[in-house]
């Protein structure tokens, strides 16, 4: 006897990837017994869903219309499946996560380590990256990014906001001068980062007014640590969060300019398909990072750096 809900279930997978023998196999399921739950849908209802052929699938009028009715009530079971299995499980599985390299290096360790030991039946699979993946076409759980996502399909939920200093080190500013207004920064060496949202466009702010600047220089890279230390070594001006770069204004290695301009902040966020049902495993790390990093309302404190053999460090 076939089940009326699992039935829809099968409908939906077929409708979503387009094909019987996909949603087959992403189901687990006999081609056999795809065709025979669509079939049942249509007896018990009366009416044809699908067209078919041997090269194309698509919805009738009515297949489009049971399509819309039945997705909240596969949204509502799920749900009530998910809440059933987190009264009664663990978070529990591997949960694969990508992360910005140097966040990922400075703060991740330790914030992955105490979630471990919460949750010891969760294995996880980190990829420090700092070029934006594909959550569903590479396999991930979540994300965390620097940023709103350009994807408006992704879900995000802020963790800390950032804010972008600009700094060069004291060996640089002697040989070049220091700016002192955003437009000085035309005639410097700026550092430019691959995946900044605003190009090479640095923004600020005072009393009220922005100033845009273009700054151009020799060195453009995808990874903010390599900027920061061709900064600290004098190659030129750098904009970048504070937790690459507040170790070393702390330390002297970089100088803090344009102090009375203010920068736009950067949040720090983490993101993941959008689906109304979180699995245990992430919704429990998301709110682990929340608790740990603030949920945006503090600022993430920069990381300890140990000296770089042969650096200024």
């Amino acid at each position: 006897m076939v089940d009326t809900h699992a039935a829809m279930q099968t409908f939906a997978k077929v409708v979503e990837l387009g094909s019987f023998a996909a949603a087959a196999e992403r189901l687990d399921l006999a081609r056999s017994a795809v065709t025979r739950q669509i079939a049942f849908l249509e007896q018990k209802y009366g009416v044809r869903l699908l067209n078919r052929t041997t090269r194309k699938l698509s919805l009738t009028d009515a297949g489009r219309a049971f399509q819309e009715r039945i997705q909240p009530i596969l949204a509502e079971m799920s749900e009530l499946e998910l809440t059933l299995q987190e009264k009664g499980q663990r978070p529990s599985g591997l949960l694969r996560v990508s992360a910005p390299f140097t966040f990922g290096i400075l703060h991740l360790g330790p914030a992955i380590s105490a979630y471990m030991a919460q949750y010891p039946d969760v294995a996880i699979d980190l990829e420090l990256s700092d070029r934006t993946v594909d959550l569903v076409e590479e396999g991930f759980d979540l994300a965390l990014r620097l940023g709103t996502p350009a994807d408006s399909s992704l879900v995000a939920r802020p963790l800390s906001e950032q804010r972008m200093r600009l700094c060069a080190a004291p060996a640089y500013l002697a040989r070049h001068g220091t700016p002192r207004h955003p437009d000085d920064l035309r005639q410097h060496e700026c550092l430019n980062y691959h995946y900044a949202s605003q190009g090479r466009d640095w923004q600020f702010e005072k009393d009220g007014q922005v100033h845009s600047v273009r700054v151009d220089g020799k060195l453009r890279a995808n990874n903010g640590d390599v900027l920061r230390a061709a900064a600290v070594a004098g190659r030129g001006v750098i904009l970048q969060p504070g937790f690459i770069v507040d170790a070393d204004i702390e330390a002297g290695r970089l100088v803090p300019l344009l102090a009375d301009y203010s920068t736009r902040g950067v949040r720090v966020q983490a993101v993941y398909p959008h689906r109304r049902f979180l699995s245990p495993k992430v919704r429990t790390f998301v709110r682990h990072l929340e608790t740990l990093f603030g949920a945006g309302d503090a600022t993430v404190k920069p990381a300890a750096r140990r000296p770089r053999p042969g650096s200024a460090a």
